[in-house]
């Protein structure tokens, strides 16, 4: 995870040699018109303040690191309101690092089910893994406002932007992978699979969780008899499903459309290679459309940091049941199955929160590299390229007089936050895996 490197060199000596810029240049409230003004107050990189510099390319990285910072700062946070609500319900007090309490946690997780369900035993677990992506429509966006500041001839429709990976939204050329209808109405009639809520009305096999009748045998019950988890035989109500599935019914979430003849109602996505421009999102390196002028290849690496910075992921589709002991009392199994709620609730944003770590960091999506460079590394990279040229005196030629002094600290805070976010990763990441190691083998000790 060494992608901070440069900075740590390069950081100094812009801090240096910016002092020396702002000898001569820095702004003259009293005698520069408007100076007051132009002057500040200056933004804040960690509090979202991006329009710090005037420039359009700068404030891009600087906009790449606040997106960064918040993701990382909801991510932590997401991760660790599921973990103290999970303590809250095993009866654990919050003591310790992250990892520390992970594993206590795991190990209390592991009790409740050798006390409940059986030695050696674990909880059968299905999870249909989150999916992420860079925002291919934030770089559109990004790449215009900087050609538009440069003195570009921006074509508002022009959106060919080219995807190194699948692209996972529309695709204006051909797309040789799935083809996804996405569903933004409530539910939608499906003749093919379905990935989440399947509605159906007549008794039909269930892969997921049965929520209704079970004519078979039901792994979890609620008070009133009704089945509320996995069904060995034919359920009637709703049925969430964890992985695809066929539905004959009315499905909430993403149909996927068979070339035998299955249909599907909605906006038609890509889910593969696009052979054209890309819109929606991208598991690769986002290229943004250039317009032909000499400020357009300087726009391109801002707009590329800030689509990877705006990654996007979806949430991860989880079931889970168990079999208790027969022998087990109704005041046990009880509190056993408001333990197990509680783990239904949060290990959905846990899980999801520890996808997304993964990805900005590692470019690691499900164990798997989708994102290289990852999108710390490319805002990094980005930033090391504004240092250098801030060495070279380069940076301050296009920046207004009024706001130079402004740049430094901004400068100083986006090195401050990749170091501290950098520095604290591996310990966060590693902690996260452990729980959703331990969740995806059903917790078994």
């Amino acid at each position: 995870m060494a992608v901070f490197k440069k900075l740590g060199f390069f950081g100094a000596p812009l801090l240096v040699m910016a002092t020396g810029a702002l000898a001569t240049a820095a702004c003259d409230k009293e005698s520069l018109p408007g100076g007051e003004g132009l002057c500040g107050p200056c933004g804040d990189v960690a509090t979202g303040d991006i329009g710090i510099s005037g420039n359009a390319k700068l404030d891009g990285f600087f906009a790449a690191v606040a997106t960064l910072n918040k993701s990382v700062v909801t991510i932590n946070g997401d991760f660790e309101l599921g973990l103290k609500n999970l303590e809250a319900a095993f009866g654990l007090e919050a003591e310790g690092s992250i990892s520390a309490r992970v594993d206590a946690l795991v190990a209390a997780i592991q009790a409740e089910i050798e006390a409940n369900v059986g030695a050696n035993a674990a909880l059968n677990v299905d999870i249909q893994p989150a999916q992420c992506s860079a925002n291919v429509n934030v770089a559109v966006e990004a790449q215009a406002q900087c050609e538009v500041k440069g003195g570009c001839e921006v074509d508002p429709g022009k959106v060919d932007v080219e995807c190194s990976g699948s692209c996972t939204g529309s695709c204006s050329g051909e797309c040789s992978g799935e083809v996804q209808c996405k569903v933004e109405a409530p539910s939608i009639e499906c003749s093919g699979t379905c990935e989440g809520t399947c509605e159906v009305d007549i008794e039909a096999e269930c892969s997921g969780t049965c929520k209704g009748e079970c004519e078979g045998e039901c792994s979890v019950k609620n008070a009133d008899g009704s089945c509320n988890g996995s069904c060995s035989g034919t359920c009637k109500g709703s049925c969430s499903a964890s992985a695809s599935g066929k539905c004959e019914g009315k499905c909430t979430g993403s149909c996927t459309a068979d070339p035998g003849g299955a249909s599907c109602e909605g906006e038609v996505k890509c889910e593969g290679t696009c052979e054209g421009s890309c819109e929606g999102g991208c598991t690769g390196e986002v290229v943004p459309p250039s317009a032909e002028c000499d400020a357009s290849a300087d726009c391109q690496a801002q707009a590329k940091a800030q689509a990877s910075a705006s990654l996007e992921c979806t949430p991860p589709q989880l079931t889970i049941g168990f079999a208790a002991k027969a022998d087990l009392d109704a005041s046990a199994r009880a509190s056993f199955e408001a333990k197990i709620g509680a783990l239904k609730v949060n290990a959905p944003v846990m899980l999801s929160a520890f996808t997304k770590y993964s990805a900005l960091f590692d470019g690691k999506v499900n164990g798997e590299v989708v994102f290289k460079p990852s999108p710390v590394a490319s805002v990094t990279a980005g930033l090391e390229g504004v240092v250098e040229a801030g060495i070279e005196g380069d940076l301050f030629a296009d920046i207004p007089l009024g706001r130079i002094d402004c740049v430094i600290p901004a400068m100083e805070s986006s090195i401050s936050l990749l170091s501290k976010m950098t520095s604290e990763a591996s310990a966060n990441i590693s902690a996260q895996a452990k729980f959703v190691t331990a969740f995806a083998g059903g917790f078994k000790s």
